[in-house]
């Protein structure tokens, strides 16, 4: 017997991931949504599953849970076995077969495994119907392509680690600013030849507030220099 949701799902998160000079930079918002509904304001939505690998996560969050439970489990015996951890290719390869015998059903993830192992960084997106794909940029979600206007327009590969790890709080900022599906606040973790670590979570309402403050004096200093001008 197949129970009727009690409402439509909604998939909306703005998660993003990028490779500079100083190692990989994963961000997310904390806002899980049910419908229209906020779930949860303060939600992870990116996840270790060993000392150089993260996963954020994206779609339905209790599919993206269990899986990323899975994976870890998966990743674990594999160390266990072979007495040395999995690539970060070989981890989203066996993602990937895992995920594919779900295609065409109502599974929904979408995962992006941000990490460094013996061949340096790296940034792989897979998804539920088994699609894999690597590259030094990702972002996915509902919030992505406000995401993706930001990073595009700034990402370089010389970034400073206080550059990369601004230019991230900016994307998710701005993604969570014009996407209701996003928002609350914006988690970071930084990975390196050395592993991850997490900065402290951060409210975006703060960065809103410093937003405007900043417009205001920018508007401000306009219109002065437009005065000295019309003076001079």
């Amino acid at each position: 017997m197949t129970v009727r949701r009690p409402f439509p799902l909604s998939h909306g998160t703005t998660t993003l991931g990028f490779i500079f000079q100083g190692g990989v930079i994963a961000a997310a918002d904390t806002r899980a949504s049910a419908g229209g509904l906020v779930a949860c304001p303060a939600v992870n939505k990116i996840t270790p599953i060993h000392s150089h690998l993260v996963v954020t996560s994206s779609g339905s969050g209790a599919d993206c849970m269990l899986w990323e439970r899975i994976l870890g489990r998966e990743i674990r015996l594999y160390q266990l076995r072979h007495r040395r951890c999995l690539s970060i290719r070989g981890t989203a390869k066996l993602l990937s077969f895992m995920l594919h015998p779900f295609k065409g059903t109502d599974v929904c993830v979408a995962l992006t495994l941000c990490g460094w192992d013996k061949s340096g960084p790296k940034l792989i997106y897979v998804c539920s119907d088994g699609a894999r794909l690597q590259g030094d940029i990702f972002s996915v979600g509902s919030g992505s392509p406000y995401a993706y206007g930001v990073l595009d327009g700034r990402l370089r590969w010389n970034l400073s680690k206080e550059e990369a790890v601004s230019l991230a709080r900016e994307a998710v900022f701005r993604a969570t600013h014009r996407d209701a599906y996003s928002g609350n606040n914006v988690d970071l973790f930084h990975i390196t030849a050395q592993g991850w670590s997490q900065r402290k979570r951060e409210e975006l309402k703060e960065e809103y507030y410093r937003d405007m403050e900043r417009r205001a004096k920018t508007v401000e200093k306009g219109k002065r220099e437009t005065v000295l001008d019309a003076l001079g």
